[in-house]
């Protein structure tokens, strides 16, 4: 049976700190691998992630590129069983924020080819997938 003060960490699995300033003999004796003098030699020497002297750092001599909206995205994607309680009607973007399945900001939406639908629709003003489209005209109804 193991006990908790038998437990030991993995063979390898944590390493032994050096003890530096330890004498020479010990690798890291005297200035202990902090090289002589310097802002980097002090106790607290301390300077900026990515300083370099003075010298115009890496991060601000290169270009600014890219840029990612934080807007929310302007087309929704609709699933093919929530057109389901559309059954014979025609089905366009102002019908689906009426029936609350897109927010009112979206500017779009596409019909995608998730779950299944049995019954037939209409679209019009809506993208539609090769994939939705051929479960919508399978099930009787028509996309323009």
């Amino acid at each position: 049976m193991m006990r908790l003060n038998d437990m030991r960490p993995a063979a390898g699995s944590r390493k032994i700190a050096k003890r530096l300033g330890r004498g020479g003999s010990a690798g890291q004796g005297k200035t202990c691998g902090r090289g002589v003098k310097g802002q980097k030699a002090r106790a607290g020497g301390y300077h900026k992630t990515g300083f370099e002297g003075g010298q115009m750092p890496l991060q601000r001599r290169l270009p600014k590129i890219g840029f990612r909206t934080m807007q929310p995205h302007s087309c929704v994607e609709v699933r093919l069983h929530e057109l389901k309680r559309f059954k014979g009607q025609t089905v366009d973007l102002a019908a689906l924020k009426a029936a609350q399945i897109v927010p009112q900001q979206a500017a779009g939406a596409k019909v995608i080819a998730s779950g299944s639908i049995d019954v037939a629709v209409k679209l019009a003003g809506i993208k539609v997938t090769p994939g939705a489209r051929k479960a919508i005209e399978a099930a009787g109804g028509s996309a323009e």
